[in-house]
């Protein structure tokens, strides 16, 4: 039996040495899921350059795929982030000094050699020309501090807090990514099209309509693209909105127990699923909720739910579930940055939140979802049941509302149908009939903006953390 490393420690100004197993199993499952996380692709490479031929289009004609290519100007403008910290000194310096060329593919191509641009991964053939791309977890769910905001310049406005090149935070939800913008790169989706039964044209004008921050985990399994009667309060906003829902954070997720907006299930079961149906890597998958032919008809009809029984030896994806989770747990919750909310009024919030406010009915402190079974029907919540009704339970999640400035950018529910703070809890005094005040709204707002899932540092407001929705 393997002998596990001791540790040192002081306990009443002596020495002890004793060993602790968990704390080095914790350590290993942490490292492994960072790297799971960070930088692999399950082998998702053969769909994305195999089959989609994203990679050509990166390259562009001149550099032997086709198009124009992709610069890192054009890149970022899509929302793909640089790992400064992946970069040489000599290519940090050339940056800052406008010495690099940011409107040349080729460009693009070096960073990918450097494996600095984030959740993207490059493949390259012995002549040095790119053969394949794939993604990871880190494409949508990280992004980069704005250490370097000069490099944002003409080609984005992020997410407030983050920035274009800059060093990795993880769990952050990518609100500047454009998926379907990528995506819409490809030059053959006929994949796509013949999955949903329709030509590339308009899978590309679906994607379009995706807009930054978002992705529709459900099309290729219901084929419905597009909400045509959004209802809130009883109203009638708007109509035929796109499917898509905003990207959410991968921190905070401890002690919860259903994930995604509309509870499909636990962490692991949600990470198989995307790495199997939506970044197509090779693994097993099983979930015969998917067989159900009047709800989910492109997912029945091609066997999702039972995706082919696979040599362990083959399958990229099942042994590394358990260390991405474990990270995805560990990763630490930012802190609401000092001056980002009137500390008096927030805490006139606190007591309206579990009072006159009701909000911790169902977003219970400290989780800020609700301490078991985490879902509500639409009616519950005054809004329409199109999204709901795309998930197994047909109900929408009590979503965490903990450190919400770190995802701003593109409103708030599942769908954004809110663009500001004001609007949800406007929202909630219509649906509840709170009788809340303009004064007692903003009180609570400001009780909204001091939120956070991890332990509270001086920067942050001192009493408890919530507020009042059941969508972020």
């Amino acid at each position: 039996m393997a002998v596990q490393p001791a540790r040192q420690v002081e306990s009443g100004g002596e020495t002890q040495s004793f060993q602790d197993p968990a704390r080095e199993n914790a350590i290993q499952l942490v490292a492994q899921g960072r790297r799971t996380f960070r930088f692999d692709t399950f082998g998702d490479e053969s769909f994305w350059g195999g089959t989609l031929m994203l990679h050509q289009a990166i390259e562009g004609a001149k550099l032997g795929g086709v198009g124009p290519g992709v610069s890192p100007r054009t890149a970022l403008a899509v929302g793909l982030k640089v790992d400064v910290d992946a970069l040489p000194a000599n290519l940090v310096a050339a940056l800052n000094h406008g010495q690099v060329n940011l409107a040349d593919p080729a460009t693009t191509l070096a960073l990918l050699k450097l494996n600095a641009v984030v959740g993207v991964t490059g493949f390259f053939n012995s002549s040095g020309t790119l053969q394949s791309v794939g993604i990871q977890c880190a494409l949508c769910h990280s992004t980069v501090d704005n250490s370097m905001p000069q490099l944002c310049a003409g080609a984005i406005q992020p997410n407030p807090g983050t920035g274009c090149i800059g060093h990795r935070m993880d769990g952050w939800s990518n609100r500047d990514l454009n998926v379907g913008a990528i995506i819409s790169l490809a030059p053959d989706l006929s994949v796509l099209a013949n999955l949903l039964n329709t030509d590339q044209a308009t899978v590309r004008s679906v994607l379009g309509a995706w807009g930054p921050g978002k992705f529709d985990a459900e099309l290729t399994l219901d084929g419905k693209a597009f909400n045509p009667q959004q209802m809130t309060d009883g109203v009638v906003t708007t109509t035929n909105v796109s499917g898509a829902t905003l990207i959410p954070p991968a921190f905070g997720l401890g002690g919860v127990n259903l994930h995604t907006w509309t509870g499909w299930g636990s962490i692991p079961h949600w990470n198989a699923f995307v790495a199997n149906l939506e970044m197509h890597g090779k693994g097993r998958f099983w979930d015969p909720r998917l067989n159900n032919a009047a709800q989910f008809p492109i997912a029945a009809a091609n066997g999702f739910g039972d995706l082919p029984h696979i040599d362990p030896d083959s399958d990229l994806i099942t042994s590394k579930l358990q260390a991405l989770q474990f990270y995805q747990l560990a990763i630490p919750s930012p802190q609401p940055p000092a001056g980002s909310f009137d500390v008096a009024a927030a805490a006139r919030g606190d007591a309206l939140f579990s009072g006159k406010a009701q909000c911790n009915n169902c977003h219970v402190e400290p989780l800020w979802t609700d301490a078991g079974w985490n879902l509500h029907t639409a009616s519950e919540i005054c809004i329409d049941d199109f999204q709901a009704n795309r998930a197994p339970d047909q109900r929408y999640r009590t979503a965490p509302i903990g450190d919400l400035f770190t995802h701003f950018k593109g409103g708030f529910y599942h769908d954004g149908r809110f663009a500001t703070l004001n609007e949800v809890v406007n929202h909630y005094n219509t649906c509840m009939s709170l009788g809340l005040t303009a004064s007692e709204e903003n009180d609570l707002i400001q009780y909204l903006l001091s939120l956070t899932f991890g332990p509270k540092t001086s920067s942050s407001h001192s009493s408890k953390a919530a507020s009042g929705s059941h969508q972020q």
